[in-house]
């Protein structure tokens, strides 16, 4: 693991979000245009859930009106009619978020998709064709993948394509090696969720340097620089600012709203914490993995094969609730 090599702006006039930008790219976890607004990140990253949870507001009904009433006339009914409205929806999020984030927006595939590559590959090619529809290039979006083999493989392709994926819903290094070896853009490694199962299972909590989460992002990020991976790591799915600070350095960190706050509240001096250069001479063992070594070895990680379940029936239920509300709407 790294140690701290670049100190903090001797003055703490900066407040920890502005020092944070200095060592790594700040991405909004959020679905909220206005708290975008508030904090300038460079990129954004949505999720069915976050989308759910800002398609019920009203200031966001108007979106999910005109996802309705374009695709009223499409000629097609039922669930085909629902599904074409719900990439509207997630495209039409996107495009404003776009507005707002001077990089990239990360646009989900549908998680019931997540051990199909064929359907994976399908849904990538509707949503980046309906964003170069409405005039935006292709290297500005990332289409959000479960890391399971199948989105890996499936990411494989659309990286030699010109398509870039966020394979998220990763909690293992052999899903991290997996994704640097299809050559993918990035991954969202859940700092958090690795921490929630390590407190419910060891009865006991974290802090700092100590957190699996963290311990965790930190031998990935090793372990890409070491190797020469350009795959860029994205801490994800944060609990605390603690999280936050450990990981400062880390390529991009994806932060929700409250803990953007909580940062952007403080002006504790914050330290360098990963450095390419340092990570390079990292005692770490390159992983040749295929696809037995890959399932094996996730299989014999119970943290990372009950998260990676987790997440994907979670984000799943919450399209279901998302086509409920759109069919009501039809």
């Amino acid at each position: 693991m790294s140690t701290a090599t670049a100190a903090a702006p001797a003055a703490t006039s900066l407040n920890q979000l502005e020092q944070l930008k200095q060592f790594t790219k700040v991405v909004a976890d959020t679905g909220d245009f206005e708290t975008m607004r508030a904090y300038q990140p460079q990129d954004a990253t949505t999720n069915p859930s976050l989308i759910l949870q800002a398609a019920q507001k009203p200031e966001y009904a108007a979106l999910l009106t005109k996802s309705v009433q374009d695709n009223k006339s499409s000629g097609l009914s039922g669930a085909a009619q629902i599904e074409r409205v719900m990439d509207h929806v997630l495209v039409n999020f996107g495009l404003e978020i776009l507005k707002i984030v001077p990089g990239r927006v990360s646009t989900e595939t549908d998680a019931r998709l997540s051990f199909d590559t064929a359907g994976t590959l399908a849904k990538a090619h509707e949503l980046i064709a309906l964003y170069e529809t409405a005039g935006i290039s292709r290297e500005r979006v990332l289409i959000k993948i479960a890391s399971t083999w199948e989105g890996i493989k499936a990411a494989e392709v659309l990286a030699k394509e010109g398509i870039h994926c966020n394979l998220t819903l990763l909690f293992s290094l052999a899903q991290a090696v997996a994704c640097a070896d299809a050559k993918v853009q990035l991954i969202s490694p859940f700092v958090g969720r690795i921490y929630d199962w390590h407190k419910a299972a060891n009865k006991r909590d974290y802090v700092g340097a100590e957190d699996p989460g963290v311990q965790s992002v930190t031998v990935i990020y090793n372990y890409y620089k070491k190797f020469g991976h350009e795959t860029e790591v994205m801490g994800a799915s944060f609990r605390n600012t603690g999280e936050i600070t450990e990981l400062a350095g880390c390529d991009l960190l994806t932060i929700s709203p409250d803990l953007l706050g909580k940062l952007a509240a403080s002006n504790e001096p914050l330290v360098k914490k990963l450095d390419a250069a340092t990570a390079k001479n990292s005692d770490i063992e390159k992983l040749p993995l295929d696809e037995k070594t890959f399932r094996f070895l996730q299989n014999e990680d119970a943290m990372a094969t009950e998260k990676t379940a987790d997440g994907i029936r979670k984000f799943s239920a919450d399209i279901v609730k998302l086509e409920k509300l759109i069919a009501g709407l039809l």
